[in-house]
């Protein structure tokens, strides 16, 4: 006979979203009967999360102070071929490895469950096994939804982390050095100095294929140290992925495609930046909020989930407006420039970019003066004579 399981709130996913919503309710709402569903062994898989001090509201800076690993105060360095900042601002990472340390110690044991899940509805999740977990309001926050209800781009990338002999000489991270060959569409290099000897690199692609040789990409990684005379003595930690760049599409039909009246959180409810796919900041916006929404009754706790996923989608208009300007306004060679002229901006408009809360004057400085690419292409992709799907 098939084990049934009762509780108050089954998270399905244990990646970052999911993960800090379990933190949150942890914390907030410890009376609360919380399980995670995870399928791999490790919360939050193998990842590393970055993130501005100005991307979190002071209020919910206990949600993700725990889980910080490392942090720079000095700024960090941006290059391109024709301009090269330092930005002020203090900069922090989490490691996968961290966030499911703290996970696992505000989750007791007995309520993270191993497990391959199959279908899924607002009340139950059917595991593979044949268990069913029965819960008052079921979170999905698995992976992406059916991406062909949306236009996208790629963003592609691989980090390994080295140890350069002697020491690397960085004092803060390099957040984007495009000085590097124009490969496969908009390319830089990110760089976190994690001690003195020890630096991440992460090579990053803004391309029109999802396709990724990763060995390819650690053969650049190594030749971009060599270029920085940076002997290696170890390479450690290594990381990629494949994430979405929305240039368009319909928010409705996304969130349906996995199930209209399911709540999601993450990458399935479309909670995260359209042109950084960064979601972090969003993911604890969510999370913030669930102590509350938690207390909805049935089907209301989903539309309220839905509505911030919805008001999200909906800040992001004017991402897209940036991503089509990238991939439909530019030939790949230079799709840097719109990167480019964007970072010669105000530091406090670059700091909103990232957070997703990008003002109307920020808009409007951001696409006045000259186009960084041909004002004839720019023009027709910003009136749409290339059509976004679902819109």
């Amino acid at each position: 006979m098939s084990e049934s399981i009762s509780c108050d709130i089954a998270i399905i996913g244990g990646g970052l979203a999911g993960g800090l919503i379990a933190l949150a309710l942890a914390e907030k709402r410890p009376e609360l009967d919380v399980r995670i569903i995870e399928g791999g062994g490790v919360l939050g898989g193998n990842h590393l999360w970055s993130f501005f001090d100005t991307d979190i509201l002071p209020e919910h800076r206990y949600l993700v102070e725990p889980l910080i690993c490392h942090r720079w105060d000095a700024g960090y360095d941006i290059a391109f071929p024709a301009h090269s900042r330092t930005l002020d601002a203090v900069y922090n990472s989490i490691e996968s490895k961290r966030f499911d340390e703290v996970v696992r110690s505000k989750v007791p044991a007995e309520r993270i469950i191993r497990a391959k899940v199959g279908t899924v509805t607002a009340t139950t999740a059917k595991l593979i096994d044949g268990t069913t977990i029965k819960a008052r309001h079921i979170i999905d926050a698995r992976g992406p939804g059916d991406l062909s209800t949306l236009e996208v781009g790629w963003q592609k990338f691989v980090g390994e982390a080295i140890t350069v002999s002697g020491g690397h000489g960085l004092t803060r991270p390099i957040v984007m050095d495009a000085t590097v060959d124009q490969i496969d569409g908009y390319r830089f290099v990110y760089c976190l100095p994690f001690d003195a000897e020890t630096v991440f690199i992460e090579d990053t692609y803004y391309s029109d294929t999802p396709d990724l040789d990763i060995e390819v990409v650690r053969d650049r990684i190594a030749d971009y140290a060599a270029a920085h005379s940076w002997q290696i003595a170890k390479r450690g930690h290594k990381e990629s992925g494949v994430l979405p760049v929305v240039v368009g599409g319909n928010f409705e039909k996304y969130w349906n495609s996995t199930g209209a009246d399911t709540a999601k959180a993450g990458l399935r409810a479309g909670m995260f930046h359209p042109t950084t796919g960064y979601s972090l900041p969003d993911a604890v916006r969510l999370a913030a909020a669930m102590p509350t929404l938690v207390d909805l009754d049935g089907k209301a706790f989903a539309r309220a989930v839905k509505a911030q996923a919805s008001a999200t989608w909906g800040r992001g208009g004017f991402y897209r407006i940036l991503d089509t300007m990238l991939f439909h306004a530019s030939d790949p060679a230079d799709r840097y420039k719109v990167l480019e002229r964007f970072y010669t901006l105000s530091p406090n408009l670059i700091r909103r970019f990232y957070a997703g809360t990008t003002t109307i004057g920020d808009k409007i400085r951001t696409l006045s003066g000259k186009p960084p690419v041909s004002i004839w292409r720019a023009a027709g992709a910003l009136l749409g004579l290339r059509k976004p799907k679902g819109e």
